[in-house]
């Protein structure tokens, strides 16, 4: 199903999609009768009353409407942990080294590890922060995320993601976006030399992510709308004992089912998950002097109600070239309002050492960073020539919330407790007789 895929182009487009032949409707959404005996089902992601501009909706045209199904049961094991008033808050500098593979089999939910949060996702308000570390299908097991939107940044491992909506593999480099309520399910497709897959997640109670607006950068460059890729329709009609599991207020429900919830044959509309290559960003950098604020590297935005100010940014540092003269290359030493979490898709960092591919790191507001000692020394002692860097691709998750953290981020064998000794030996260069 995954060798030979296709997909439509665009962010937040309007698609219609069918795998059969006259299976959307013409000219209207829900007619007396669909063709091939399909049922007609809305789903909604905003508000019918939303602004145009804002509003999600997509028609489905499936086999069994999704209500085909037994009551839901609470399932103990929840590695979504919500209940951030019950959680530590820290302002120290965090950071972690990647997630340990789990010692038992354990598919994509069962994986996942809560590390921080804020916020509700029954009041719709803050977000969420997880790793996750798998190794198994979930073969006849899907979920859908009643609390907000998904979006996955894998690791290691490519995921093969089953979707209503239809097929996505999403590999290394890419990143997956899962609309609320769009049911979903995960098997791996690992290299021999994969232990399993691993990456993070962060969710978002509230809004939608969005391209960030260019300003007087223009109408061209960062993730370009044409390079994001939506499925087209897939559908199985496959009558098999089926689970169905729904994170919903925080907690975690299985329902089980007579068939694949994949049975979607048509739909239209702009609510649809979606993947996007991060190889394809168009990078923007000084061609004068000083390092740029990062938010020249958004990918994607989720806003607040407060204009400029996100609920979440994703943003990344891919490789570009550095020709600022005259300037402190790396990222300058920094305190901010924002909270910034960061992750490490693959190489090195180009602000310290000890930051690895699969780690991460939590600067949260107004807690103190920058580059560590080596980073600081050989920065303002170089030779500036064009230089470019290639040596890896790290990500932000940035947020106007502070952010609780988890037993598993606090207490985890994988937290780096030595995190702030490297900035122990920055040396005092002041010299007040000297310039």
């Amino acid at each position: 199903d995954f060798a030979n895929l296709s997909y439509m182009s665009g962010h937040n487009n309007h698609f219609a999609t069918e795998a059969l032949k006259g299976a959307l409707p013409v000219g209207q959404n829900s007619p007396q009768k669909c063709n091939y005996g399909l049922y007609a089902e809305q789903i909604n992601g905003t508000a019918f009353t939303a602004p145009r501009s804002q509003n999600r909706r997509s028609w489905f045209y499936r086999i069994l409407p999704s209500v085909t199904h037994e009551p839901f049961q609470p399932v103990a094991a929840n590695p979504f942990e919500n209940r951030f008033d019950e959680m530590e808050v820290d302002p120290s500098q965090m950071r972690w080294n990647p997630m340990p593979w789990p010692k038992t089999k354990k598919n994509f939910v069962e994986g996942i590890a809560t590390t921080c949060g804020v916020g509700s996702p029954g009041a719709k308000s803050g977000l969420a922060i997880y790793l996750y570390a798998c190794n198994a299908d979930m073969g006849d097991t899907g979920f859908y995320n009643s609390d907000g939107e998904m979006l996955v940044v894998p690791q290691q491992g490519a995921l093969k993601v089953r979707t209503e909506m239809g097929l996505i593999l999403v590999e290394v480099n890419e990143i997956l976006v899962i609309p609320r309520g769009v049911k979903f399910s995960v098997d791996l497709e690992l290299k021999e030399f994969e232990e399993g897959a691993r990456g993070y997640i962060l969710e978002t109670f509230e809004g939608h992510f969005i391209l960030p607006d260019l300003g007087p950068i223009g109408s061209n460059c960062l993730a370009n709308p044409r390079d994001f890729e939506t499925p087209v329709a897939w559908y199985e009609d496959r009558e098999v004992e089926y689970t169905v599991l729904n994170k919903f207020g925080g907690k975690l429900f299985s329902a089980a089912l007579k068939h694949s919830p994949f049975d979607v044959v048509a739909w239209h509309g702009n609510m649809a998950p979606y993947k996007y290559d991060l190889r394809k960003f168009i990078c923007l950098n000084s061609v004068t002097k000083d390092h740029p604020d990062p938010s020249i590297y958004t990918v994607l935005t989720c806003p607040s109600a407060t204009p400029g100010v996100a609920v979440a940014d994703f943003v990344i540092f891919p490789p570009r070239w550095m020709v600022m003269e005259d300037t402190f290359r790396p990222p300058w030493y920094h305190r901010n309002t924002m909270t910034e979490f960061m992750g490490m898709i693959w190489g090195k960092y180009d602000a310290k050492k000890g930051f690895v591919a699969g780690g991460s790191s939590l600067h949260s507001c107004m807690s103190a960073h920058g580059p560590d000692a080596p980073t600081f020394n050989k920065a303002t002692n170089e030779v500036l020539v064009p230089t470019k860097f290639d040596k890896g691709l790290a990500f932000m998750f940035e947020t106007k919330y502070q952010l609780n953290l988890s037993r598993f981020a606090t207490e985890g064998s994988h937290r780096d407790r030595d995190y702030h000794k490297c900035w122990s030996n920055l040396p005092k260069t002041f010299k007040a007789d000297k310039k």
